[in-house]
């Protein structure tokens, strides 16, 4: 049952990750692509409190690995910082690829302090 419930909640996340992107992204213009940002920032934060919480087994997969996996997208942003790098605008590339796992963590960090305070 559990297997299940992650998947539908992957399916959740990416979908929630795909409505999100479609509406931010032509709001937004800007070198960096922001969209990508806010959905791994966010998503760390919310894994960060999953886990600072204590979520049993169950929640931790089903919300942590089932709809934050699916609504995180590290893959894409390790993309767009390649299409960056080959575009020639090596610092936008760089403060991309570093600025996301350092605001990601930082993110994650906060979640998790905010969870083990509750």
């Amino acid at each position: 049952m559990t297997t299940l419930l992650m998947a539908m909640a992957g399916g959740l996340g990416a979908g929630t990750r795909w409505s999100l992107d479609a509406w931010l992204r032509p709001r937004v213009s800007s070198t960096l692509p922001w969209s990508t940002h806010l959905i791994n920032i966010s998503g760390s934060l919310l894994l960060g409190l999953v886990v600072g919480l204590g979520a049993d087994d169950t929640w931790h997969t089903v919300l942590g690995t089932g709809f934050l996996g699916g609504y995180t997208t590290f893959s894409t942003a390790s993309v767009e910082s390649v299409h960056l790098a080959l575009d020639g605008r090596y610092r936008a590339a760089t403060v991309n690829a570093v600025g996301m796992l350092v605001l990601s963590v930082a993110a994650a960090s906060l979640g998790y302090a905010i969870g083990r305070t509750w």
